[in-house]
């Protein structure tokens, strides 16, 4: 359980203070990861707001959810029903106040201490942020050595976006992706399932705005632990960049 805890001012290692992160993890039956990943996310040194959004889960992920000791941080949603990834993140965002907004998976994938590069780079001026599991920098951290069954797609999605967005990106499908709210509200976001990443990529990239990239540290898991996306939606991905090259 996630007791509360007092939040400090959001700082990077120049002491100069930062915005307030909003949070938005979509979720959808994640019963044996949401409890973890809700207490690494705000154990996190900074000020945040942390929006959950429960997709309809079918598992135990609600009653997990209801079990959480209240903090004022954290504000849980339930929809009524399984409408997908890019659905709940719309839902989160519609209650998110924060002036700076990531989104998190509940799969337990990433560390959210990563969260303090990103911010930096946004203090430094950036308006969108990606933490990349495919740079260079990345494959050291993350021993690049072990690849799955998904590597090849992850491989696959930024060098589209490069070539129909003009783009220098080395990973597009990663979870990790950071906004200034005023950017991310600007934009009309539709879709529904997994295709959110392309289609936020996209519009961001057609806006002109450069997409900074800080590596990540990232631990896949695997369909026998519930890893919920394929080739199909690698495919989807892909149609996705080339729909919105050509319209909003």
């Amino acid at each position: 359980m996630i007791a509360p805890a007092p939040t400090p001012p959001s700082t990077v290692s120049s002491g100069t203070r930062i915005p307030r992160l909003s949070v938005l993890i979509p979720v959808f039956n994640e019963q044996d990861t949401i409890e973890s990943v809700l207490a690494d996310v705000m154990a996190v040194p900074i000020d945040m707001e942390v929006i959950v959004v429960d997709d309809g889960s079918t598992d135990l992920t609600r009653e997990r959810l209801r079990n959480i000791i209240h903090d004022d941080r954290l504000k849980i949603i339930y929809a009524p029903q399984n409408a997908g990834k890019g659905a709940a993140i719309r839902e989160a965002l519609a209650h998110a106040s924060g002036e700076v907004i990531v989104i998190q998976d509940a799969d337990r994938e990433y560390d959210p201490r990563d969260f303090l590069p990103m911010l930096a780079q946004i203090d430094a001026g950036a308006a969108v942020v990606y933490g990349t599991r495919l740079s260079t920098a990345a494959a050291r951290l993350n021993n690049e050595g072990k690849r799955d069954k998904f590597y090849y797609g992850r491989r696959l999605l930024p060098f589209v976006t490069n070539f129909l967005y003009g783009t220098r990106i080395t990973d597009e499908a990663t979870c990790y992706k950071m906004f200034r709210r005023d950017v991310l509200t600007s934009i009309p976001l539709r879709a529904e399932r997994f295709d959110f990443c392309p289609e936020v990529t996209a519009k961001v990239a057609r806006r002109g705005y450069r997409i900074y990239e800080v590596p990540v540290h990232y631990h896949a898991r695997t369909e026998m632990e519930g890893k919920k996306i394929g080739w199909r939606d690698a495919l989807e991905a892909v149609a996705a960049l080339l729909k919105f090259r050509f319209r909003d």
